[in-house]
């Protein structure tokens, strides 16, 4: 089973075999547009959107300032409700301390509900390897498991296929997770949720071990969230005798009225509803009421280092709604896969290089995978000021260096670009150090301007193949300036002493 994003290449060479997939570039184009439609009339329907838009921003700022202070306090109201905390400093850590848990129940087979920081450190893979059979109970999760595929977005990880393929899946590979797919399926909405219903329901009944994320943690209780549009998730955090919970640090609220806000702005801008279908919420463990044994995960895998960016660290305020996936022209036509990481779209080139470290090619050309348009910063229910946060990226990438990764001192080598690319800054940089010249310059342009060619030869030819460049004008702002502006002014003083003064 495919289980992480490791050995991906790097995004434009990963984007370049996706923007050629016609189906994928339909089944993506289709599905954002409904989703970010239907999104854009519940917003609309709250007068007060920007005021909670604010506050929700200012509760996480506030939250990630005091982090310590927050973590220690939640650690405390779990173990004072019967939980038990454990810390992972990154994946390999989470992922050794939750195999061992499973292990120490006798089991060999888990419930998953649908989490992006499982998917973040690859604990079905590290299960796997370990002999422990993880299976994801989330619907578009299982199409994605039984696919041997991996999520492509954040909210519909299975975006990338249509109702044909994931009828073909269901009909070809659930046999092999212990249960056929009924006779005849078609493609129908209603006949894949059945399927899919008729498989899960055995996995429910019998597992005695529940594996989940959470969507917050109440501080000042110990409350886990989890929202969730399906009820597969609260049968995951129900019926199971032992439940642990893989959490990002970042996931902690101080306080229930805290809570209110994001109840009120997550569902809105992920599923377009006025309230969640399922939200789920437990505190420790209660005798003859779900799980006898809760273990929380507290995971860090680069967050300490991301918050000690004071302009990357905004990308913790990110509540995994994927409203900036929906809008970005870039991800509906690469798609999720490109971005080689659990997180893909905006939030994804922001957050991947800095949990992750700008190092790898990879993750270094993250930061690029942007037209800076801001149609992410505008629907962001957290204020994340992604176009800033990409262009303060790109400036790590650019200079090189060290960075701390982890805790570790990693040589970043600069990002150099194309050879031509840099031949024409140096030239730009020369002309506009010499004025004269770039005037010279700019009258031979405006002059020569039919001659111009629409498109580029040589390395410039891939940059013209979707656009036209740019007509030269007749005239330079500076000659246009002096014609209609500096002369008349002259003139006006020569012959109108004072006049309109």
């Amino acid at each position: 089973m495919v289980g992480t994003y490791l050995g991906m290449p790097a995004f434009p060479e990963a984007a370049r075999d996706a923007v050629r997939d016609e189906r994928l570039r339909s089944n993506l184009t289709h599905a954002t547009h409904t989703i970010r439609d239907k999104r854009a009339k519940a917003v609309a329907e709250l007068p007060d959107w920007g005021r909670l838009r604010a506050a929700g921003a200012a509760i996480k700022d506030r939250t990630l300032r005091h982090l310590d202070h927050y973590l220690e306090r939640l650690e405390e109201s779990v173990t004072a409700a019967g939980g038990q905390v454990h810390w992972a400093a990154d994946a390999r850590e989470a992922n050794r301390i939750v195999t061992r848990l499973v292990r120490e129940t006798g089991e060999e087979e888990v419930v998953k509900v649908k989490s992006m920081a499982t998917q973040e450190i690859g604990l079905n893979a590290a299960l796997t390897a370990a002999g422990i059979r993880a299976n994801e109970t989330d619907l578009a999760e299982l199409i994605v498991q039984l696919g041997d595929d991996l999520p492509s977005h954040i909210l519909v990880p299975a975006i990338h296929r249509n109702r044909g393929e994931i009828r073909d899946i269901f009909a070809e590979r659930m046999a092999d997770w212990g249960r056929p797919a009924p006779e005849g399926l078609t493609d129908s909405p209603r006949d894949l949720a059945e399927a899919a219903r008729l498989h899960l329901r055995q996995k429910f009944l019998n597992a005695k071990v529940g594996v989940s994320g959470a969507n917050f943690m109440v501080a000042e209780t110990g409350t886990m969230v989890v929202v969730e549009s399906e009820g597969n998730g609260r049968m995951c955090l129900t019926l199971p005798e032992t439940l642990i919970s893989v959490v990002g640090i970042e996931k902690v609220v101080p306080t229930w009225r805290d809570l209110e806000v994001f109840l009120q702005l997550l569902p809105r801008s992920s599923t377009a509803e006025r309230m969640n279908p399922y939200t789920s919420m437990w505190t420790g463990t209660t005798e003859g009421d779900g799980p006898r044994t809760f273990h929380l995960v507290l995971l860090d895998n680069g967050r300490t280092d991301t918050l000690a960016d004071t302009v990357g660290r905004q990308a913790l305020r990110c509540i995994r709604c994927s409203a900036c996936l929906n809008v970005c022209p870039v991800y509906e036509r690469a798609g999720g896969h490109a971005y080689g990481s659990a997180y893909p779209g905006p939030i994804g080139a922001i957050l991947t290089p800095q949990l992750r470290g700008v190092a790898s090619e990879l993750d270094a050309s993250l930061p690029y995978a942007s037209s800076l348009c801001g149609a992410c910063y505008e629907v962001c229910p957290v204020a994340i000021d992604i176009p800033e946060a990409l262009v303060h990226l790109r400036e790590r990438v650019v200079e090189g260096g060290e960075v701390t990764v982890r805790g570790t001192r990693t040589t970043v080598r600069p990002a150099r670009g194309h050879a031509a690319e840099r031949a024409a800054m140096r030239a730009s940089r020369w002309a506009l150090d010499h004025p004269g010249v770039l005037r010279a310059g700019q009258r031979v342009a405006g002059r020569a301007r039919r001659l111009a060619p629409r498109r580029l030869p040589g390395p410039g030819r891939a940059w013209t193949d979707t656009r036209d460049i740019p007509a030269l004008p007749a005239e330079s702002f500076r000659d246009w300036w002096r014609r209609t502006r500096e002369k008349p002014t002259r003139e006006s003083g020569n012959g109108t002493k004072g006049a309109g003064r």
